[in-house]
Formats: C-alpha cells, sequence, structure tokens
C-alpha cells in the first residue's frame, strides 16, 4: 500500500510563492514517475508538473512554465513543487500522484496512487 502526503499549501497573495511537499512511504519511491495535478471548482483535474523517476524528464503544462519547477528527492521519498509568481488563476487543490508505467505521461487515470489534496488559494 503506498500512501503519499501533501503539504505546504495555504493562502498567499498574488505574485508570492509556494513550496508543495509530498512524502511517499510503501514503496520505492525511485521507481515511480512523480506527478502534480490540480483541480479548481467546475474544472478537470490537470497535470501541472511531472517528473520521470531518476528525475531527468520533467513536464510543465504550458500555463505554469517559467513560474513552477518540480524537483525530488529519493533518498527522502520526497517530490517538491515550487511555485512562484502565483496567480488567482492558480487557486486549487494540488494533488501529488504516484505512475509506474514505462514513460512519463500526464493523464490523472494513468496514475495509480493520490494524495488526499492540499489547497492553493492565491487572492488578488
Amino acid at each position: 500500500q503506498v500512501q503519499l502526503v501533501e503539504s505546504g499549501g495555504g493562502l498567499v497573495q498574488a505574485g508570492g510563492s509556494l513550496r508543495l511537499s509530498c512524502a511517499a512511504s510503501g514503496r520505492t519511491f525511485s521507481s515511480y514517475h512523480m506527478g502534480w495535478f490540480r483541480q479548481a471548482p467546475g474544472k478537470e483535474r490537470e497535470c501541472v508538473a511531472g517528473i520521470s523517476r531518476s528525475g531527468s524528464r520533467l513536464f510543465y503544462a504550458d500555463s505554469v512554465k517559467g513560474r513552477f519547477t518540480i524537483s525530488r528527492d529519493n533518498a527522502k521519498n520526497t517530490v517538491y513543487l515550487q511555485m512562484n509568481s502565483l496567480i488567482p488563476e492558480d487557486t486549487a487543490v494540488y494533488y501529488c500522484a504516484l505512475d509506474s508505467g514505462l514513460s512519463l505521461v500526464v493523464t490523472p487515470k494513468q496514475y495509480e496512487y493520490w494524495g488526499q489534496g492540499t489547497q492553493v488559494t492565491v487572492s488578488s
């Protein structure tokens, strides 16, 4: 059984920064691709960033490129999402997820395990 626990969400003013963390337990963390997703009210869940097992391959949604940075520390079984220059449109519940597939993907249904989510609210 895998457990993913996110932390670091909160309320921030536009232009501010937050760093999300996702700690994994129960599996060999370095064997899995990791993704950060978000879901705003009334919208579909979308992948904002993904990182391959070794960290050599990265994905960013166009809406966050240049502002968000995904990273992982396999020794700590943790994946991070550094979010800078936040805008109100970034407001959502953010989830981390784990995928054991062959390649890094961005489709939510491909991910096998999910955290409980952490709320990020950006005020204007």
